[in-house]
């Protein structure tokens, strides 16, 4: 799955940026031109945060214009603000910066509120690093951050591919082998566990923890039956 996910920005560069995170929001903007002509086109948010975000789009209204956002996926309206035209050094149009005339941490879709709770928990890992826990907790804690990370970013996925017309269900194979990546880790953790004896037959959970284990030995050795290595 890592080879399908951009390499994520430091949490001190996301706060830098004011929390800006880069999705992929399709937007249906509308505004008046010089002539009192209702324009509409078609835009993708490309870098939002609750405050505004930079649309790609052909057609642009100029900077100062008031616009009407519409987020196709959810149908949600919010009026905005053209706060200026990106470009690049070398003159190109790098997309239009839209100001939310009212703030909001919904309006661009649960993709920015996943993008955003991830960071924040990988903020909430680095104050706590230096804290004194003990290591194994601390793993713990890294892991479950990532492993949200990735089923966030299937989320994105999911959405993405339904909203270009593509096949969403291909997501499904990463995730399972995901899954079974955390899976290997736990147990690596508990047969670690019990090597330092931090496991006995009185440890809440175990005995259903052995029964699903069996299970789970039964169902995959089926998988290799009659199978060379």
């Amino acid at each position: 799955m890592e080879g399908h996910v951009q390499a994520r920005p430091s949490t001190q560069t996301e706060l830098r940026r004011g929390s800006r995170f880069r999705v992929v929001v399709p937007i249906e903007v509308k505004w008046q031109d010089g002539n009192g002509k209702t324009v509409t086109e078609s835009a993708e948010a490309k870098e939002v945060s609750g405050m505004g975000g930079l649309l790609e789009m052909k057609s642009r209204p100029v900077a100062g214009s008031q616009i009407q956002l519409t987020n196709l996926a959810t149908n949600e309206e919010m009026p905005a603000r053209v706060a200026a035209i990106r470009r690049a050094k070398d003159g190109g149009v790098l997309g239009v910066a839209v100001e939310l005339l009212k703030p909001s941490e919904t309006f661009w879709g649960v993709n920015f509120q996943l993008r955003k709770t991830s960071a924040q928990l990988a903020a909430i890992e680095d104050a706590i690093k230096a804290g004194g826990v003990d290591p194994r907790i601390l793993r713990d804690f890294r892991d479950a951050v990532d492993y949200v990370r990735k089923t966030a970013w299937a989320v994105q996925e999911w959405q993405e591919r339904q909203l270009k017309r593509h096949d969403p269900h291909t997501v499904v194979p990463l995730i399972i082998s995901e899954r079974i990546r955390r899976a290997t880790q736990l147990n690596n953790a508990i047969s670690a566990d019990m090597a330092a004896n931090d496991v006995t037959r009185e440890t809440p959970g175990l005995r259903d923890f052995f029964k699903t284990m069996e299970s789970l030995y039964v169902r995959v050795s089926g998988l290799f039956r009659g199978h060379s290595e």
